[in-house]
């Protein structure tokens, strides 16, 4: 990076997290308010705050539900011409949410808008999907496809698209899973990301592309390949290694999904301890490719990005190797990261000398 370049903050690339968080309180207040529309069955029977809510359907069975999207990981996907796999990272935001709570994924929708309905970008997204619903053993028994020309544009004319799904599971109402019984002494176990995943692209996008000035077709000798194909490796999909876990003789007592906040979504499940990292993977080179060209500290970075991990498994300290070898069964790598400590719901990134709290890292 230029000496002379301004350093460039989530916020300057175009998102503030903090106005975000504002303005959503708003929406939360009507929603909590619909929330109590019903009463048994569909009735939530889940606080706000967790990976996926889920609802009473009766019989001892809770409908998990959530919904993602991609965000602007499918401006890259336009600028490289390639569809085929922005599709497995809508599957996996939403089945990695739903695993959260202990919940098998089973299905999923999509709503995909278009700028044009091209026939390239419409099989590509298409193959995608059905990629990612292989991976988590889900089907996608219907979705939505509207042409919104006035609204939707792109980083190339005619490609501008944005997709979203719904995804659903079943998980038994006694056997959820939501961190309620973490206490002190319980290990931090992390599972390896595939890369960036799809949180933090803005951030990504500007830093390499307009601070460095490459281009999605540039080959990067410390990635082993272009820019864009490595911001469009797909999002990693967690569902197998993590019901085997879950129906393992482990004990699993919380379960993360490492997006945007990066770890401090460990405080999702329980803020009654403190979450300790000792240990941490070295972040792939494509994160400390993205800091040099930002120019920002780490407290941003270990905020906006995975950082390496992008799945955490509290569980008995005991557990922590029957964990690790059923993630390394599932070809993903996994490490005892720390461990659960009295406290109120921070992570104290030790290697780093951070502590997240309110969704935020920073420097102790």
């Amino acid at each position: 990076m230029d000496k002379q370049s301004k350093p460039l903050a989530y916020v300057e690339a175009g998102v503030d997290q903090a106005r975000e968080a504002r303005a959503l309180a708003g929406l939360v207040g009507w929603l909590a308010k619909a929330n109590e529309l019903r009463d048994g069955i569909g009735t939530s029977v889940l606080p706000s705050g967790h990976y996926a809510t889920v609802v009473d359907i009766g019989h001892n069975t809770g409908l998990a539900l959530c919904t993602d999207g991609v965000g602007t990981k499918v401006l890259v996907a336009q600028l490289m011409g390639k569809y085929d796999t922005v599709g497995i990272d809508c599957i996996a935001m939403n089945v990695n949410d739903l695993i959260c709570v202990g919940a098998e994924p089973i299905a999923m929708v999509d709503y995909l808008a278009v700028e044009e309905a091209d026939e390239e970008l419409l099989e590509g997204i298409g193959k995608g999907l059905y990629e990612g619903a292989k991976q988590a053993n889900i089907t996608i028994p219907g979705g939505e496809v509207a042409q919104l020309r006035e609204i939707v544009k792109g980083a190339v004319q005619g490609k501008g698209f944005d997709l979203a799904g719904a995804a659903f599971g079943l998980v038994p109402l006694d056997g959820m899973i939501t961190g309620e019984d973490i206490k002190p002494g319980d290990a931090i176990v992390g599972l390896a990301s595939s890369g960036i995943h799809s949180n933090g692209l803005t951030l990504a996008r500007k830093a390499l592309l307009e601070q460095l000035g490459l281009r999605v077709d540039s080959h990067v000798a410390e990635l082993g390949r272009t820019v864009g194909e490595e911001l469009l490796e797909p999002t990693r999909i967690y569902v197998r290694p993590a019901l085997e876990m879950l129906r393992s003789d482990a004990d699993v007592k919380g379960l993360a999904n490492i997006t945007s906040d990066g770890l401090t979504n460990l405080a999702r499940l329980s803020r009654e301890v403190d979450y300790v990292i000792e240990e941490h993977p070295e972040p792939p080179p494509i994160f400390p490719l993205i800091q040099r060209a930002a120019g920002v500290t780490d407290e941003e970075m270990y905020t906006v990005f995975n950082m390496g991990v992008g799945f955490c498994v509290v569980c008995a300290e005991g557990d922590a190797d029957a964990v690790i070898e059923i993630a390394q069964a599932h070809e993903i790598d996994a490490w005892k990261l720390g461990s659960v400590e009295q406290g109120s719901g921070r992570v104290m990134l030790r290697t780093r000398g951070l502590v997240g709290e309110g969704g935020e890292f920073r420097r102790v």
